[in-house]
């Protein structure tokens, strides 16, 4: 285990339309505020996703499990922004339901947003950290940089 303490920094509230994507939206604030690290907190809808819901194996490599939707679902996520070698990238796992549905994972292949979707970035000072290639996993992980 590692850890590093910091301190809340400036809140930015993001208002995201029906049709946005998630992910370019959030990291496209990231990159014009210059938030380096941050906690993000996400709140509305999404009308279709790629899911990762898992891996398929318990050993070594992880194959990703993936399920798609695209009929509108009700979201809750949590995440975190920090930078690779080419921006801000959002790691977030969301909670998805419709109906008696559910689903939980980490939507790495988008997802869209259906009618509004409220995230809240809380960026957090003193933390030096970036997304690194870790060859043994084969994507890229946090990681201290002191």
């Amino acid at each position: 285990m590692e850890y590093r303490v910091g301190k809340v920094g400036r809140t930015i509230v993001v208002k995201l339309d029906d049709n946005d994507d998630v992910y370019e939206s959030v990291q496209e604030v990231a990159k014009r505020e210059d938030i380096r690290a941050a906690m993000v907190i996400a709140v509305g809808g999404v009308r279709r996703a790629k899911v990762v819901v898992g891996p398929e194996n318990t050993v070594g490599k992880p194959e990703p499990v993936v399920r798609e939707f695209d009929d509108v679902r009700e979201v809750v996520g949590t995440g975190t922004i920090f930078w690779d070698d080419e921006g801000p990238k959002m790691h977030i796992h969301m909670g998805f339901g419709r109906k008696d549905m559910v689903m939980v994972g980490c939507p790495r292949g988008g997802a869209e947003v259906f009618c509004i979707l409220e995230v809240v970035i809380i960026e957090l000072e003193g933390i030096k950290a970036e997304r690194k290639l870790n060859p043994e996993y084969g994507f890229k992980l946090l990681t201290f940089v002191d």
